[in-house]
C-alpha cells in the first residue's frame, strides 16, 4: 500500500501542476471515493482509493512511458519558447506532470522517442556503463564503399580528436547505411560519418537495446507502452 498526498495525485496523473491541483481541490473539482474533499494533504491509498477530476476518473500509474516517432523541425525538449517540442505532440489528456525525453534527437533527426516521468528508467537508459545500443538508418550525400565498416568497428576519431567506440555499419544499399552505436555524443553519428568524408542528409532512430520503432509508424505517431515493453530498451 503506498500513500500520496492528494495534490500530488492529481498532478502526477494529469497535466495541472502541484498549484493548479491545489487550486481544483478547494473548487471541489476533485472527489475522492465520490466525497469533496478540500484538502489538499489528504492521503490517497493509491491501490484502493478511487479519484476524479472534474467528473473524470483518475487511473493511478507511478510512470507511464510513451514512444514516439519524433518528426523532424521538433526539438526533444520539454519546453522551448520558439519552437514546437516533443512533448507538444503529446495528445492532452496523455500530458501529465513530470514527463521529459529520455536522452535526445537533433531536430531534423526523426524516428524512435521515449517519453516518459521515471528519471530511474531514463538514466538507466543512457548511462555509459548500460552500454544500451541505438539503430539508426543514415542517408548520405553519396554512395558509401565498404570501407566505412571496418571503419566504425574500429572505432571512428572525431574531427576534435573525440574517439569513438566501436560501432556497426551495415551498407543497405544506394546511399543508405545502418548504423548501431551504444554513445550518444553530441551529433554523434552526423560527426562520426563527416570524419570519413560524408554528409549525412537524413538521420532516423529506428531502435533502441531492444526496443524497435513499430513497423509502418510514420513520423508524429505516438502510442503508449507498457512497462514490460519499455524494459526492452535494456534487452
Amino acid at each position: 500500500m503506498m500513500k500520496e498526498r492528494l495534490d500530488k495525485y492529481v498532478s502526477s496523473q494529469t497535466a495541472l501542476s502541484r498549484k493548479e491541483a491545489q487550486k481544483a481541490i478547494k473548487e471541489k473539482r476533485v472527489l475522492l471515493n465520490g466525497t469533496v474533499v478540500r484538502a489538499a494533504d489528504t492521503k490517497v491509498d493509491t491501490e484502493c482509493d478511487s479519484v476524479s477530476l472534474d467528473g473524470q476518473p483518475l487511473t493511478y500509474q507511478e510512470y507511464v512511458y510513451y514512444m514516439m516517432d519524433k518528426p523532424g523541425g521538433v526539438v526533444s525538449a520539454t519546453k522551448d519558447s520558439q519552437e514546437r517540442t516533443v512533448l507538444d505532440l503529446l495528445p492532452p489528456e496523455w500530458r501529465r506532470d513530470g514527463l521529459f525525453p529520455a536522452g535526445r534527437l537533433d531536430k531534423d533527426t526523426t524516428g524512435l522517442l521515449l517519453i516518459t516521468d521515471d528519471g530511474e528508467f531514463a538514466h538507466r537508459m543512457l548511462s555509459p556503463k548500460k552500454h544500451v545500443q541505438k539503430r539508426y538508418i543514415a542517408t548520405l550525400d553519396r554512395e558509401p564503399d565498404d570501407s566505412i565498416v571496418a571503419a566504425f568497428e574500429a572505432g571512428i576519431v572525431l574531427g576534435d580528436g573525440t574517439v569513438c567506440k566501436s560501432g556497426q555499419a551495415e551498407i543497405l544499399g544506394g546511399c543508405r547505411v545502418a548504423v548501431v552505436i551504444s554513445e550518444g555524443k553530441y551529433h554523434q553519428v552526423k560527426r562520426m560519418f563527416a570524419a570519413l568524408g560524408y554528409h549525412v542528409e537524413a538521420l532516423r532512430r529506428v531502435r533502441i537495446g531492444g526496443l524497435a520503432l513499430d513497423e509502418g509508424s510514420k513520423p508524429g505517431e505516438v502510442r503508449v507502452l507498457t512497462a514490460e515493453e519499455a524494459a526492452a530498451v535494456f534487452d
